[in-house]
């Protein structure tokens, strides 16, 4: 029986893996098998990114809105449960977005929780 090579495919394959491990340090960038591993490695890392972002981007958001509370002498947690009192429904990315750019009408939005509270 004749030898079958099967340089195409592989070969197809390890340039995939080379390329998605360019810029990579070292062997890593080089060598198929050490390539191959890192790759895996950076697939699983991004997939665990973004299940994180969410929650990252939320923290974020808190906290950008609990500091433009500070000046009004209002707790976060008090700042949420009067929203909902005064049926004002903006979630926490707006509210966040409206205290960075647009301050004086984060202050109008405040003043009407505390009359709620």
């Amino acid at each position: 029986m004749p030898r079958v090579k099967g340089g195409f495919r592989t070969n197809r394959k390890h340039k995939k893996i080379l390329k998605l491990a360019k810029g990579y340090r070292g062997t890593r960038s080089k060598l198929i098998k050490r390539a191959h591993e890192a790759v895996l490695r950076a697939g699983e890392h991004s997939f665990e990114g973004r299940r994180k972002r969410p929650g990252d981007m939320r923290q974020l958001w808190i906290s950008r809105i609990n500091s433009a509370l500070r000046k009004h002498e209002i707790m976060y947690s008090r700042f949420i449960a009067g929203l909902k009192k005064s049926n004002i429904e903006l979630n926490r990315k707006m509210l966040s977005e409206i205290a960075i750019n647009d301050p004086k009408s984060f202050d109008e939005i405040v003043d009407k929780v505390k009359k709620s509270l």
